[in-house]
């Protein structure tokens, strides 16, 4: 059975500050605030990319008071790294077979 690995998540985590953004809260919590201070981007680009992680379902919100706070659903990038670990599985095994021409 061939593996096939989520294209739509890629296609939402290979934008440079999306990423930037799940490695950031990766390690913490953050609201919209603190993802401007560290990325840099302006907080209507920051709040655009924060949206199509959470239609994607990689990050959810946790309102707080005025803020909004943003965290990454580890449950998805997990998935997704089992999608790749079963495709290097899959590409461990193939190396030793060879379709004929």
């Amino acid at each position: 059975m061939m593996t096939s690995v989520d294209t739509d998540l890629i296609r939402v985590l290979a934008d440079p500050l999306r990423l930037k953004i799940v490695n950031l809260l990766a390690h913490e919590t953050l609201c919209t605030t603190h993802l401007v201070e560290e990325t840099g981007a302006k907080q209507t680009n920051l709040s655009n990319h924060l949206r199509v992680l959470r239609e994607a379902g990689v990050v959810e919100t946790e309102p707080c008071g005025r803020f909004t706070y943003y965290k990454l659903r580890a449950d998805v990038i997990a998935a997704l790294a089992g999608q790749f670990t079963e495709l290097a599985e899959h590409a461990r095994t193939a190396a030793d077979r060879k379709r004929p021409c």
